[in-house]
């Protein structure tokens, strides 16, 4: 039975990496569908996702061959079946406009994702979570019991199986042991075009500056304040008549189509890690 693969990597950069890769897909029974590769000068590495279909062997037979492969070349590299979705988790505290946009993406089939549970300090979305029938967990945090319930929800993402969690405007620091847990699987969305106004507000500060331009950015969760790898950034425009209500609410859709599209891509494994940015082949 044929299975559809998608095959990330990155490693050191050398001549005849392609040939090498679709050399070593060609003997296992591999039809390349779609590829794209990037060489970055800078660091001297090289990147590639491959999507490819296969009868000969299974995803574990595959992986088992590609260990011993990746060896040889220094590889860092992921084999994902594309079958099934990504199963995810989605963290919300009381703005749900980004929550109800992956909600509603999700079910029409729009992003190949399986929302496993919501998480939020706040109960205003339970009725939202039971309209999609999806489990919501209230789980206060405060400075005294954060790292109680940062161990609850860690809990919950580890038995839900969640590769992927969304922070849909959770408005809460996350701690350092938490984002290590988390690390390369969490996605931030920040109202601001970073990194100009990170941290709290950044619609009053942006309004304060007098901006023309207002934005949103996708990142991946680090211990460092909203200086993760940045995954997708938009903007809107921005005049002197507006005032701070106004800039949020027209905010408001550029960080939902902004967030739709960074757990898009990263569903789909067209996001690899380079240092402190990011390769992205769309």
């Amino acid at each position: 039975m044929t299975q559809a693969y998608v095959l990330t990597l990155s490693c050191p950069d050398r001549l005849g990496l392609v040939h090498a890769v679709s050399g070593f897909l060609l003997e296992h029974g591999g039809n390349i569908e779609e590829a794209a590769q990037y060489n970055d000068s800078a660091t001297g590495l090289f990147f590639m996702r491959v999507q490819f279909a296969c009868a000969q062997h299974d995803h574990a037979t595959l992986s088992e061959h590609m260990a011993s492969f990746a060896q040889a070349h220094q590889m860092h590299w992921g084999l994902h079946a594309t079958a099934q979705p990504m199963p995810t988790a989605l963290l919300v505290s009381r703005e749900g406009h980004c929550l109800n946009d992956l909600l509603f993406r999700w079910k029409s089939g729009l992003l190949p994702i399986d929302i496993r549970a919501i998480i939020s300090n706040h109960r205003d979305f339970y009725q939202l979570a039971a309209s999609y029938n999806v489990p919501f967990h209230h789980i206060p945090v405060t400075a005294a019991t954060k790292a109680q319930a940062e161990a609850r929800q860690y809990e919950i993402i580890q038995a839900e199986g969640a590769e992927l969690v969304v922070l849909a405007r959770y408005m809460q620091v996350l701690s350092d042991d938490f984002c290590t847990k988390l690390a390369g699987r969490a996605i931030n969305i920040h109202h601001s075009f970073l990194p100009s106004f990170k941290g709290a507000k950044p619609y009053y500060q942006a309004h304060d500056r007098g901006v023309k331009l207002i934005g949103a950015t996708a990142h991946y969760v680090t211990a460092d304040l909203d200086e993760g790898p940045i995954i997708e950034q938009d903007v809107t425009r921005a005049d002197h008549t507006d005032t701070v209500e106004t800039l949020t609410a027209r905010g408001r859709d550029t960080e939902s189509q902004v967030l739709a599209r960074a757990v898009k891509w990263h569903s789909e494994h067209r996001v690899l890690l380079n240092g402190h940015k990011t390769v992205i082949f769309r």
